[in-house]
């Protein structure tokens, strides 16, 4: 069973609070203004490519849509909000009946996106699209960077199988998420279980060194796991001298052993080593599972060595030293009026720093060669070009407040596997570079 088809609630009984108090004070001004029910647009974009990455990848769409319908002002909240002074009386009011009602469009999740693209649009009044600023960025920065991670190494471990195994190096419920945009970049398994329940993601997991170490020797330790796991299991072989290890692995699991994995060393050379042992000894069916700080370059660096299987932690869930995307969520049209049939006027931010943004509710589409490669992200505001009718990339997500559709991870995560094979072929490199499609304005 996968729990995410079902639809059900994040693990708070409210979104409302994931945000910054900046967002109510103006919702409150908004009110007593006049301007709160004026027809806006925020768009979700990121001005840059984290360095020498080549693509980003759209995650966490899911989790966003999940947020959205929980975004709720409860008895709880409302009197938090009270007690503090945060707002006043008739911001309450009006925040008490809080239903999202507008329409979200967006990237399919799983899909690439390059420097400005519109990855997500959010339409509605200015009050009811405001509050959603920073729950939205919240999801979308971290599960984004840690899927763009995710499909580096993917790339670079080919058709070798990638474990997530990184719970251990960040918060509780970021492990869940990181473990479901890792999977959506291409990792085969985790070590999470409340990912496994949550997303139904296939879980592995054997032993850790305690393992042996709790053991009178390490033969005890093999001895009692295979027992228990049976002849397919892994077992750990370097909690002390890893040729006699794999030795002792083999005398009891027999040429049936399923796995030996490596957490320490140079894994090369090691790998090498333990692949010449094990074919000696008659176990040439037997895996090699290599662990240890592992990031992209380091899984380049394995490509020619006998490793059957990756397992990744740190790098992954921090996403491999960019654990943000930048993305913003910024007003980019709204009406002069709350009549709700006043023509949209673009807005634009022309701060100087960098920090400028494009006006107006935008489209996107991806042109392609005569090979059906992708080689130009082209973003416009007016009517969109024939040619490229066929080839725009937002879809509805939401539409008057209520979730048109909600996918399965393995849909997802399979968009993302076609999305790659149709980038440039240096999409692949790990050297630093510029983005591997231009961004084109129309």
């Amino acid at each position: 069973m996968n729990t995410a088809d079902l639809g059900l609630p994040v693990d708070v009984p409210s979104t409302a609070l994931f945000t910054d108090q900046y967002e109510l004070t103006m919702l409150q001004a908004a009110l007593a203004a006049g301007t709160a029910d004026r027809r806006s647009v925020f768009e979700v974009f990121t001005r840059r490519l984290p360095e020498g990455r080549r693509y980003g990848v759209v995650a966490g769409t899911g989790r966003v849509l999940d947020a959205v319908e929980n975004f709720r002002f409860d008895a709880d909240v409302l009197a938090f909000l009270g007690e503090r002074g945060i707002v006043d009386e008739p911001t309450l009011e009006w925040l008490s009946s809080y239903r999202f009602g507008g329409d979200v469009w967006g990237y399919p999740e799983g899909e690439v996106y390059f420097p400005g693209s519109p990855i997500l649009r959010v339409e509605g009044s200015f009050a009811e699209c405001v509050l959603l600023e920073t729950v939205i960025l919240s999801i979308l920065n971290h599960d984004s960077a840690i899927a763009a991670a995710a499909s580096r190494m993917a790339s670079a471990a080919g058709d070798r199988p990638l474990i997530e195994m990184g719970a251990r190096r960040t918060h509780e419920l970021a492990a869940v998420a990181a473990s479901r945009a890792a999977y959506l970049g291409g990792f085969a398994t985790t070590s999470d279980l409340a990912a496994g329940f949550r997303y139904g993601i296939p879980t592995v997991g054997t032993s850790a060194h305690a393992f042996t170490l709790l053991h009178d020797t390490e033969r005890d330790a093999f001895q009692a796991q295979v027992d228990s796991l049976g002849r397919g299991t892994t077992l750990l072989v370097d909690t002390y001298d890893v040729a006699e290890a794999v030795r002792t692995a083999v005398e009891v699991a027999g040429t049936e052993l399923g796995a030996v994995r490596i957490d320490s060393g140079d894994l090369l050379l090691v790998a090498h080593r333990v692949r010449e042992q094990l074919d000696e000894l008659g176990a040439r069916d037997t895996k090699i599972v290599v662990t240890s700080d592992l990031d992209e370059y380091a899984i380049a660096s394995l490509a020619a060595a006998p490793v059957d299987a990756y397992g990744v932690g740190t790098q992954l869930v921090t996403g491999s030293g960019h654990p943000t995307c930048s993305m913003v969520y910024k007003l980019v049209a709204r009406a002069e009026s709350a009549d709700p049939t006043a023509p949209l006027v673009p807005v634009a931010k022309k701060s100087s720093g960098g920090k400028t943004s494009i006006g107006g509710r935008k489209w996107a589409a991806r042109r392609l060669d005569e090979h059906a490669v992708a080689e130009a992200e082209i973003i416009g505001t007016g009517p969109v070009p024939a040619e490229l009718a066929d080839q725009q990339l937002l879809v509805e997500l939401i539409k008057g407040g209520q979730v048109l559709a909600r996918e399965s991870l393995d849909v997802v995560r399979d968009r993302h596997a076609a999305a790659r094979t149709r980038l440039p072929l240096s999409a692949a490199q790990l050297s630093r570079g510029e983005p591997v499609l231009p961004t084109e304005y129309v």
